[in-house]
């Protein structure tokens, strides 16, 4: 018999783990870690969503993390989308990921204006583009990498394809996306304010020779999962990961693996999830929050869940959350559910309810997020 929980419960232990409750996230390298990456598409937001979760917030962590320490990656990962991630995590994620090769499929292929034969001599020549005249070890140790026109340049020069140039110049890098996912390509340091990409292999002290087998790479990657945004079913799981088009057989074969790890949970809506044995007393335990916390856009919170999840976001404001273009606003969150919307300008918080929040805890969280913004 399946333990029952509710929707309460689970919403709670979520941001306890997630590290919103309590805000107590040693640092920006933790936080990464406990949620499965941050999404960096929008810098501000990757910025507020760590330093809502750390007690001393620290402006320039995440940068020394990335250009510094290399502890942190910023890559396109999960879902084809911007992120930064534990650089010691980084090849299972692409281990996962690569077991979709959508770039092999026609439709994508002509959906970007190129042939099959044209993205694979790009996917080939990338990677010798930043060995061979990109990646460039300096006197002082560090890693100077290319800016996307002297990558493009190189691309190029590789295959001698000039109508490769216009392909890779348009659009947001959708053309490199495959190179991040097969672990050939990431950001590297800026260069006089520009992004510049290097390789995992040159800019990653102990980057492995060959990304470890899939099958192993997502248990792991699974698991770490359900300990953040748990309990979930498999194909929760993929939507967050692949955006719901994993291949089945390889997807069930995670969890297969991981079964001797998971218990089944019911919820008071009836739904059946997998919990990590390890979490369902502490899960079990948990009682409902009353807390209020003001999240950025693109947080982990939203994004680790299916947009159809009502218990975490009421239908009715879905719209308001989950907009056009991929866009995830900022959310007020009350007993664990979106409860609406906020905008920040000029430093002002502007505050859009959909249902009543108590005046003095929300008084507090925009209070505490507007001593976050810059």
């Amino acid at each position: 018999m399946a333990t029952k929980v509710t929707w309460s419960q689970i919403l709670a232990w979520r941001l306890r783990r997630q590290f919103v409750s309590e805000g107590d996230a040693p640092d920006a390298v933790a936080v990464a870690r406990r949620l499965c990456g941050v999404q960096a598409q929008v810098a501000s937001s990757a910025q507020l969503a760590v330093a809502v979760r750390r007690a001393t917030p620290d402006h320039d962590e995440i940068d020394r993390a990335l250009w510094g320490d290399r502890t942190l990656i910023k890559t396109w990962i999960m879902r084809g989308t911007l992120h930064l991630v534990p650089s010691d995590t980084l090849a299972d994620y692409c281990a996962a990921l690569s077991t979709l090769r959508f770039w092999e499929k026609g439709s994508w292929q002509r959906g970007h204006g190129v042939t099959a034969d044209e993205i694979a001599a790009i996917v080939d020549a990338v990677p010798r583009a930043l060995s061979d005249g990109g990646v460039r070890v300096l006197s002082d140790g560090g890693v100077r990498a290319l800016t996307r026109e002297e990558l493009v340049d190189a691309v190029v020069a590789v295959t001698g394809d000039a109508h490769l140039r216009e392909a890779l110049s348009s659009g947001w890098g959708a053309l490199l996306k495959p190179l991040s996912r097969l672990g050939e390509l990431c950001y590297g340091p800026p260069r006089d304010g520009r992004v510049t990409f290097t390789a995992p292999r040159a800019w990653l002290p102990g980057w492995p020779a060959a990304l470890p087998p899939y099958e192993e790479a997502g248990v792991r990657v699974a698991r770490a999962f359900l300990g953040a945004h748990g309990p979930a079913t498999p194909e929760m799981f993929d939507t967050w990961l692949f955006g719901g088009v994993a291949k089945k057989a390889v997807l069930k074969g995670w969890f297969r693996e991981l079964a001797p790890e998971l218990t089944e949970v019911e919820t008071d809506d009836g739904q059946t999830l997998s919990a990590l044995t390890e979490h369902l007393d502490d899960l079990a335990g948990t009682g409902a929050s009353a807390e209020v916390h003001l999240l950025p856009g693109f947080d982990q919170y939203i994004l680790g869940a299916p947009r159809s999840l009502a218990p975490l976001i009421p239908p009715p404001l879905k719209p308001k959350v989950s907009r056009q273009a991929g866009w995830i606003s900022p959310v007020v969150v009350h007993e664990g559910r979106v409860a609406g919307v906020w905008e920040a300008r000029n430093g002002h918080i502007t505050v859009d309810l959909a249902t009543p929040v108590p005046p003095e805890r929300l008084d507090e969280a925009v209070s505490r997020v507007r001593s976050l913004l810059p």
